[in-house]
């Protein structure tokens, strides 16, 4: 994996455009970014809210976005701004020295996890598409897809990708939205705030808290600064380009999981049912629009979680030997800033890359118990990033003249208090069924 831009990147960073068209250009951090956070949890958890609450609940679909990229744009700007050009990784461990190692256990088991259900989930679209081989078969070439697309880890390659699975995904969600003619009036009125009661397990608060406390503390917002580094998003003239990049994929990400909660809406919250997996999804709206709708469905499927193996496998890599590098800087002495040349890649490629694909074997637990381990091995990561980024902040040698920016440390805190209660709570379920 060749972590280093070239010298005039490296010097200038990437031209600053002008104009609508060349800022639209020189966009791509956000979308690799959005395709690696999206997964086929996203297209479940939307569309079983869709389902049970119909509407009631998009006002905290906006509220946990507007977290995600508020919390995001935080470690953008100290990445950008700070007046030490120290990387996110360096700026924990400047408050700790022991984050970047906590970090790079939580990156190399994260991203193991995540491809391993996302390789689950791709895996299994395509064979419900093409009904050939297996689905064992199906995962493995779709891991030497991204082996072959992120071996070498060039940025340029890994971007085009995500822009064509982000077309391919936007096109097919849409096309099946618009089968099950959505009533916009319902849509609009689902973001005033409304208070339902509870369906299912957990109540509505319970559900959007626990959202906006996991997005907020996602170990998986640390990776954007990571490909805006390899974009050439490095100097302080390049915020306005960050914030215009990570606002774009913001407003898709928006309009994916609003295509997919009004599916869940519309096909099944007026017939009082729900879904546990992707395949019942796909069926349902098969009642509505036959055997396209059920391809659609599984293609979007399937580019939401190849596109996350992709980032996944390259982001996740990268921010553990940055990580590594970071706490251990002997080895950055050793092998300079080429991580490919460090042994410990390779060791942490094969098990956040090449191993997910055993979890595919016949007898191995399904995609939605994977999906859930997922979820639960981020516990006790989420308060832990949220304060530390907190503490960065506010230490005013680290940033500067910006320190005292009120409206970041609410933020922030307002989202580390809500990772806490998330965590808390999630963490009292998993251990329940445990002891169950």
């Amino acid at each position: 994996m060749d972590n280093n831009l070239t010298p005039s990147v490296e010097e200038k960073g990437a031209p600053i455009p002008k104009g609508f068209f060349g800022y639209l250009k020189s966009f791509g951090p956000g979308i690799v970014i959005v395709l690696t956070w999206l997964g086929a949890g996203d297209l479940v958890d939307c569309s079983v809210a869709g389902a049970n609450y119909g509407y009631a609940l998009m006002w905290g679909l906006a509220l946990a976005l507007f977290a995600r990229f508020a919390m995001v744009n935080v470690i953008a700007k100290f990445q950008l701004m700070n007046p030490n050009r120290y990387s996110i990784m360096e700026g924990y461990h400047e408050v700790s020295p022991k984050f970047p190692l906590i970090l790079v256990f939580g990156s190399v088991l994260y991203g193991h996890i995540s491809a391993a259900y996302c390789l689950s989930g791709a895996a299994n679209a395509i064979y419900e598409i093409t009904g050939l081989g297996s689905v064992m078969m199906w995962a493995v070439i779709n891991l030497l897809i991204a082996v072959a697309i992120t071996g070498k880890a060039v940025y340029k390659q890994v971007e085009l990708v995500q822009k064509i699975i982000l077309a391919v995904m936007t096109i097919a969600l849409l096309t099946a939205t618009a089968m099950v003619k959505p009533d916009v009036g319902h849509i609009i009125s689902g973001l005033a705030f409304e208070m339902p009661e509870q369906m299912g397990s957990y109540s509505a608060i319970f559900v959007v808290i626990s959202l906006i406390g996991a997005i907020g503390g996602s170990i998986a917002n640390l990776l954007y600064p990571v490909w805006m580094k390899q974009k050439g998003f490095i100097r302080p003239e390049h915020r306005k380009l960050q914030v215009y990049d990570l606002l774009f994929a913001i407003i898709m990400m928006i309009i994916i999981n609003l295509a997919v909660w009004v599916i869940g809406a519309e096909v099944l919250h007026p017939k009082g049912l729900t879904i546990s997996n992707v395949k019942d999804l796909a069926g349902l709206l098969g009642h509505v629009a036959g055997r396209s709708g059920e391809l659609l469905i599984y293609l979007a499927i399937w580019a939401a979680t190849f596109s996350t193996v992709v980032g996944g496998s390259d982001g996740y890599m990268r921010l553990a030997m940055d990580g590594l590098h970071t706490a251990k800087s002997e080895r950055k002495v050793q092998y300079g800033d080429n991580y490919i040349k460090d042994p410990l890649f390779k060791v942490f490629y094969v098990i956040v890359v090449i191993l997910p694909v055993f979890w595919t074997l016949p007898g191995m637990p399904g995609f939605v118990s994977l999906t859930v381990f997922a979820n639960a091995a981020l516990i006790f990561f989420l308060p832990l990033i949220s304060i530390g980024l907190l503490l960065i902040i506010n230490n005013k040698r680290l940033m500067g003249k910006d320190v005292h920016n009120i409206m970041d440390n609410f933020l922030l805190g307002v989202l580390t208090i809500l990772a806490l209660y998330g965590a808390y709570h999630m963490a009292v379920e998993f251990f329940k069924k445990i002891v169950g």
